[in-house]
């Protein structure tokens, strides 16, 4: 397990990083690989979507170009503050502080469900996909965004040293383990030599 999968040590780290995150993460992540992976989810006006790791709210703001009910929750007080700066204000967004993997909502309770930058920090993903499909609807979309591991066997090393790095072998064991059967990955990247996206389109099956 890597250092920053570790709920106590995340929060720390993203107390400082929410200071700069919205200057650093259009290098890894940026809009047009935000869009072209909303574009895969079929999000429509009034569905009722849940971003779980929402920090400072940037994939809040291309959920809110495609419905106006979007719920958004983070571990992290400080992402929240941000988040809640630019969207809360104006009751366009409800905010909650909560943990992926235990999340504060009834079953089926949202259409999609849209986690980007979250996961590598969760210490029990599988647990994290299963309350995913628990809270959305059959037939609705689970859209999960995570680092696509390293090819370079030293980086690699490194880099699961810090935290969840995991490539197309490694998701279809996560999300077949949490009771998915139809799903698709997609490798994303913002730049030619910039770090890997990997995304995860998966149908909610029914019961």
């Amino acid at each position: 397990m890597g250092v920053l999968e570790d709920k106590g040590r995340a929060r720390l780290f993203y107390k400082y990083l929410s200071k700069v995150y919205d200057r650093i993460n259009p290098f890894v992540w940026n809009e047009e690989m935000r869009d072209e992976a909303l574009d895969r989810t079929g999000i429509e006006q009034g569905d009722r979507v849940l971003d779980v790791g929402c920090g400072t709210g940037f994939g809040t703001e291309g959920l809110l170009q495609h419905t106006n009910d979007v719920h958004g929750l983070d571990q992290s007080v400080h992402q929240l503050e941000k988040a809640w700066a630019k969207f809360g204000k104006t009751d366009r967004v409800n905010f909650y502080r909560g943990d992926a993997e235990r999340l504060p909502f009834a079953d089926d309770s949202f259409d999609h469900y849209w986690s980007s930058g979250s996961i590598e920090y969760w210490p029990n993903p599988v647990d994290a996909l299963e309350e995913a499909r628990r809270v959305t609807e059959p037939g609705g979309t689970v859209l999960m965004v995570g680092p696509d591991a390293p090819t370079n066997t030293l980086f690699g090393k490194l880099a699961d040293a810090i935290m969840l790095f995991y490539d197309a072998d490694e998701a279809d064991r996560m999300f077949t383990e949490a009771g998915y059967t139809e799903f698709e990955h997609v490798i994303m990247q913002a730049h030619p030599g910039s770090p890997r996206a990997i995304v995860t389109v998966a149908t909610v099956p029914e019961a």
